[in-house]
């Protein structure tokens, strides 16, 4: 579970109007634990995939890497298999497998999956919100 101020940190990242990892992204990230630095880019990288391969279908804005599941790590490396995203005010799955360079905020690598609608009467359950 994240920090109170990673979570501060996030909704810096969030709020700024770009994914691109300019230098206040990155400022942003090196202020962050190496692995929440790690996740936090790899949450960056899932919005810009999302919205990048599917075609203006989802204009996601906030990704959460453990909301059906704690997401694992190993070394450069994070699988979120219980992750969210939100698009246009609606919740849907998402699981994802992100490998970053030693400092975190590289992607060598990155895959995802796309799942179904988070139905609304479940998100009070698992604290999402519009």
């Amino acid at each position: 579970m994240m920090k109170p101020w990673s979570l501060a940190a996030l909704a810096l990242l969030s709020a700024l109007p770009a994914h691109a990892l300019d230098s206040r992204i990155v400022k942003q990230l090196d202020a962050l634990s190496l692995d929440e630095r790690r996740e936090q880019r790899c949450d960056i990288e899932a919005m810009d995939r999302i919205k990048e391969d599917n075609k203006g279908e989802f204009k996601p804005d906030k990704v959460i890497a453990y909301t059906f599941a704690e997401p694992i790590e190993a070394g450069n490396a994070i699988r979120a298999p219980g992750a969210v995203f939100r698009s246009a005010g609606d919740w849907y799955r998402l699981k994802y497998k992100c490998e970053t360079g030693d400092k975190g905020l590289e992607i060598l690598s990155f895959d995802y999956k796309i799942g179904s609608k988070v139905p609304r009467e479940q998100w009070d359950q698992y604290y999402l919100y519009e």
